[in-house]
Order: structure tokens, then sequence, then C-alpha cells
């Protein structure tokens, strides 16, 4: 494994997950919430996450960029993977020195945005005029951070 030697080097992608998942535990925690990181073999769940009484609990997905971008990159599975109690956490991980952004997206939103979005894409003609092809890839923006730092959308 690479040591990453100067700050503006960037990290891989697994590192940037990886990092974005304990940042997320990490502010859970801080905030007086219990969370614990999931086993990679959970089916679209990085993180449960309760009230301190553990009566109330949410299932979050977390999406870590290394960029300083409000877009971050999704599945097709996004725009059908959704209930009351799942949220995406994106997460900005900016420079080394700096604290990460959270964006708190109900699964809901997510959904209906990614559909929307892919379905507009669709329907825009490409270079040179020509139809796009269908992908699974979707994508998520927040540029007017809309959902920064709304913690208080995890309603525990």
């Amino acid at each position: 494994m690479p040591v990453i030697k100067n700050e503006t080097e960037k990290i891989g992608s697994v590192l940037t997950g990886v990092a974005g998942e304990y940042f997320v535990a990490a502010e859970l925690s801080k905030r007086g919430y219990i969370a614990s990181i999931i086993l990679r073999n959970t089916r679209g769940i990085d993180i449960l996450c309760s009230n301190s009484e553990a009566s109330k609990s949410v299932n979050i997905q977390v999406k870590a960029s290394s960029s300083p971008t409000r877009s971050w990159i999704l599945n097709q599975k996004a725009e059908d993977y959704f209930s009351n109690n799942f949220f995406y956490i994106f997460v900005n991980l900016n420079k080394r020195k700096e604290y990460p952004e959270f964006f708190i997206v109900p699964s809901e939103v997510v959904a209906k945005y990614c559909k929307k979005g892919h379905s507009h894409w669709l329907d825009t003609p490409g270079k040179n005029g020509q139809k796009h092809k269908d992908t699974i890839m979707r994508k998520f923006d927040d540029p007017d951070e809309k959902y920064l730092n709304r913690w208080d959308f995890l309603n525990l």
C-alpha cells in the first residue's frame, strides 16, 4: 500500500470510502448517537445508527468523495432502494487538514432525484446530437448545499 507523502496527493477510492464511513460514525458518536459500522456483505447499509436509548434507529449508506464537488456517483439501485429509515450521507473529505463536509439525504429524495436526472440525461442529446446509451450509473448533486449538515433529518 502506498504511503501518502504530501497533502495534495489523492487517496484511492477504497480508502476514500473507508475514511468516509469512519468520519460519519465518529460524527454520529460525537452527536450522542450509537453508530455501528457494518460488515461489507450487508446490502446497501454501511452504518446502523440509533438514539442513545436505542428506541429508534436508521440505516445509513455512506458515499465519500475526495474532491470538493457537490456531486456523487451511485448506481441504478438507488432509484428503487428507499425507505423512511434509510438515509444517504454523502461526504466530501476535502483536503487532509480540513474537516469533512456531510450531506444527509433521505433515501426517497435520492431515489427520485436519480430517476428524474437519469431520465433527463437519456432524453438530452449527447455529442453530435447522438442519443445517450443507457448505463447503470446515476448521480446525485447538491450544489446549493440544501442537505449540508442536516443531521436533524435522521429524526433520532
